[in-house]
């Protein structure tokens, strides 16, 4: 009964990327049917991608990442991820050292949600 009731959250919410596509309007007139282009083509990409999950928690992840970009982008009329930086608090990795498996898990975990899809190192799984 979950994975039905994730299924119509997933339709629903790609419905409403879609529809949010093709009335979007963009702060400067002449770029809106670039990114309306934009918004549909990057909906249809990460879904097309991530299509394969069955785990109820990695779905709910993608659902949640999804969700926040829909969210930023309807607040900063740009359809764009957002730049992200990480905390004053967060490890890098430095020259010529190995990175731990702890330092690494943090540097994942302060990623924002709305981020993930574009992280190369996690790849478009989460």
């Amino acid at each position: 009964m979950a994975a039905n009731n994730l299924r119509g959250q997933v339709l629903s919410l790609y419905s409403r990327l879609l529809r949010m596509s093709r009335n979007w309007n963009a702060t400067n007139p002449a770029e809106t049917i670039v990114e309306r282009q934009y918004i549909k083509e990057e909906t249809m990409e990460l879904f097309r991608k991530n299509k394969h999950h069955s785990e109820p928690f990695i779905i709910k992840e993608c659902l949640k990442e999804a969700e926040a970009r829909m969210t930023m982008a309807e607040h900063y009329r740009n359809p764009y991820p957002r730049p992200v930086n990480l905390p004053k608090r967060s490890f890098s990795k430095k020259e010529g050292k190995k990175i731990g498996k702890a330092i690494q898990k943090f540097n994942e975990q302060s990623r924002p949600i709305y981020i993930r899809s574009t992280d190369d190192a996690v790849g478009r799984s989460s």
